[in-house]
């Protein structure tokens, strides 16, 4: 009997202690902490310059956990405690998963990204390779609250079993609280007004701290920011991480439910000035009109191929042997551009093939399939051409299958279509896919010449995980890296596209085809210790910007053997109308964004994010989307110089953006084309 007291008082400790941790107060000021903590651990690893996380920028995130938890004020204890732990991880969840997002695409989840979920099943050993242990510092609170509820369960049974040996059970003893019942109604009462005076505390409290500083912002330096599509970083920077989301929603159930936005007929005649305008400057009648027409096309999209590998060795050996030999007589553009968006892949096969710009948000792939576009191969394929897409993977990966046909293709190839012979990576390898394809263009009964061929290939995709009796590079003070990893995959594909042209040249098609050889887009390798170090040479943010945005791109002309170097900017909107020019094809019937390559206009080439590059200047946005905060380099001195010398090209740039993105949200070129054969 000696031991109740202390019993008693270890029991009473313990329940004080619980008592706080459940405390509405305390526990929602918690809550508050720990996610705002988390928020801040996204933000420290996003390395993006021009945006930090000033004081006012941690009061919205402040002010967004509470516009998104305060109704939990409302709630009885233990409901609030299983409310803010839901939200929590919720919470946790959505910031785990931007973190990996940006890890890849250096952007955020988007609503039309979460509608190509399905496809993640086949990201899941580049996701493996995106993460890292500095990660479970998110999870930390969660790890505590399971080891807490361990031992506080531990405690209790101990306790229980000790309490049970010890005490003998006193019978004819109670204790009651003689209350009538309209003192527990007033009591009840009371302390829902209570609850429902805090939750709207929290809620007001929490629209001054979020809209407050937003506010500041949009009516100042980010005034532009809510009325054009900008880059999603520069509206994170604004709006915080869940600002950002729910902005996302509301732009998606705006465009998406209810009565669709209609291009007014202004709009439309604003719009066609531009592309009468555009197709009389790219339209060059010149020696190379037409000298092609006829050819068969085909096209090779490889997988992250950047350009900073060609014509550079690591270990005494060639990175990429057979493209610089192809260099040597062949037209190779220098400063060619990728211009994709979140759509990656699938971006780069509509600009090179549609010759518009991506979405600020998802694919278009995936988001309008339904909607009209001038594409290569239905135009080619109202010349008569036979026009075909190969892919050895699934077919409805980016909803291809789908697209495709929208596209004018008369078939897609996919997985199905190949021998799995060379299993590698995702699927096929590139050596023997590209010598299927040859062998279905060359001998099926269904594809005739002139025909069009769309080839993506697929081995050197993220995370470049080659097996060893592929790896024939010696990356020496790379091995084991991912940065090393990276140049073994792009010499594998390197070596498929030499087999690749030995073919075409004992089969009689190289003499009679226009190849083209692109790269769809960066590695998402983003360190710039990585560069410096291959490079030898310490890098500025002109040099990484060129570096993770120019892809090769060579194009063979039948019957020519000279080498043809143009270091003029250009892009993958450009390849459409240049292969067009060199059929003789007019491209004023068509709706195409892009610069012809073989005329002498002079070329600016716009980047999604609104960077820019044209034969003088390149102009790097800020985060914040404003004019002003980014910077505009001279290409000549590779300096930065006054930010107002990029000021027309950021116009024009914005502008152009602007007509495709309208064109998108109306499905313009169809109400363009109804327009002009109304009556």
């Amino acid at each position: 009997m000696s031991d109740f007291p202390s019993i008693r008082s270890n029991r009473t400790v313990t329940s004080t202690i619980a008592a706080v941790i459940r405390s509405r107060y305390i526990g929602y000021l918690l809550f508050l902490g720990i996610m705002l903590a988390k928020l801040l651990f996204l933000h420290s690893g996003l390395h993006a310059p021009n945006i930090d996380m000033n004081r006012q920028d941690k009061w919205i995130a402040v002010g967004s956990v509470m516009l998104l938890s305060f109704w939990t004020l409302w709630l009885p204890r233990r409901g609030q405690t299983i409310a803010l732990l839901s939200i929590n991880l919720l919470l946790t969840l959505l910031i785990y998963s931007d973190i990996v997002y940006y890890r890849y695409f250096q952007d955020f989840i988007t609503v039309p990204v979460l509608f190509q979920a399905g496809q993640m099943d086949a990201l899941g050993g580049s996701i493996f390779a995106l993460l890292r242990p500095s990660d479970l510092y998110l999870f930390a609170d969660w790890l505590l609250l399971i080891a807490y509820g361990i031992g506080i369960g531990l405690y209790h049974r101990k306790t229980h079993t000790y309490l049970s040996n010890a005490a003998p059970r006193r019978y004819g003893q109670s204790h009651s609280y003689s209350q009538n019942g309209y003192s527990r109604r007033s009591s009840r009462l009371s302390r829902m007004l209570k609850r429902s005076v805090n939750g709207i505390v929290a809620l007001a409290l929490g629209c001054a701290l979020t809209f407050g500083p937003i506010h500041t912002y949009a009516t100042t330096w980010a005034k532009d920011l809510f009325t054009g599509n900008w880059w999603s970083l520069a509206m994170y920077n604004v709006t915080g991480l869940i600002g950002f989301h729910g902005y996302d929603i509301y732009l998606y159930a705006k465009d998406h439910l209810g009565p669709q936005p209609e291009l007014s007929q202004e709009e439309a005649t604003s719009m066609q000035l531009w592309f009468n305008e555009q197709n009389t400057e790219q339209n060059a009648n010149n020696d190379s009109f037409g000298k092609y027409s006829g050819s068969n096309i085909v096209i090779i999209q490889a997988e992250a191929f950047m350009n900073f590998v060609v014509g550079r060795s690591i270990s005494g050996q060639e990175i990429t042997p057979n493209l610089n030999a192809l260099i040597k007589e062949n037209t190779y553009f220098s400063n060619y551009y990728h211009q994709t968006s979140q759509g990656r892949t699938s971006d780069a096969d509509f600009t090179s093939n549609a010759s518009l710009y991506p979405l600020v948000s998802g694919s278009v792939f995936v988001r309008y399939p339904d909607h009209q576009f001038d594409t290569l191969p239905a135009i080619l394929k109202s010349k008569g051409y036979s026009t075909n897409a190969f892919h050895a993977y699934e077919g409805s990966f980016w909803n291809r299958q789908i697209m495709y046909n929208a596209m004018g293709y008369d078939h897609f190839y996919n997985k199905k279509d190949y021998t799995i012979d060379e299993p590698l990576g995702w699927s096929l390898g590139d050596k023997s896919f590209l010598r299927q394809s040859l062998d279905i263009m060359d001998t099926s009964e269904t594809i005739k010449q002139p025909f069009y061929s769309f080839l993506t290939t697929l081995s050197s995709h993220h995370p470049y995980s080659l097996p060893a009796d592929k790896q024939g590079l010696d990356t020496g003070e790379f091995k084991g890296t991912i940065f090393g990893d990276y140049l073994q995959a792009v010499h594998y594909t390197d070596e498929a596209l030499g087999e690749m042209v030995k073919e075409m040249k004992q089969r009689g098609l190289w003499d009679n085809t226009i190849v083209a050889f692109y790269g769809d887009h960066d590695n998402s390798i983003q360190e710039t210790s990585y560069y410096e170090q291959f490079l030898g040479k310490s890098l500025s943010a002109l040099d990484m910007q060129q570096i993770m945005h120019q892809v090769p791109l060579l194009i063979h002309l039948p019957g020519s053997n000279a080498s043809v170097l143009d270091s003029a900017p250009a892009g993958q909107l450009d390849l459409t109308p240049s292969l067009l020019h060199l059929l003789g094809i007019s491209r004023d019937p068509y709706y195409l964004m892009g610069n012809n390559l073989f005329s002498r206009h002079e070329r600016l080439v716009t980047l999604r994010s609104g960077a820019y590059a044209d034969a003088k200047l390149s102009y790097l946005p800020s985060e914040n989307g404003q004019f002003a905060s980014g910077t505009c380099y001279s290409l000549e001195s590779r300096e930065a110089v006054d930010v107002g010398e990029c000021s027309i090209g950021y116009e024009t740039s914005k502008l152009r953006l602007q007509i495709s993105d309208d064109i998108m949200k109306y499905d313009g070129i169809k109400k363009l084309k109804n327009t002009q054969s109304a009556p």
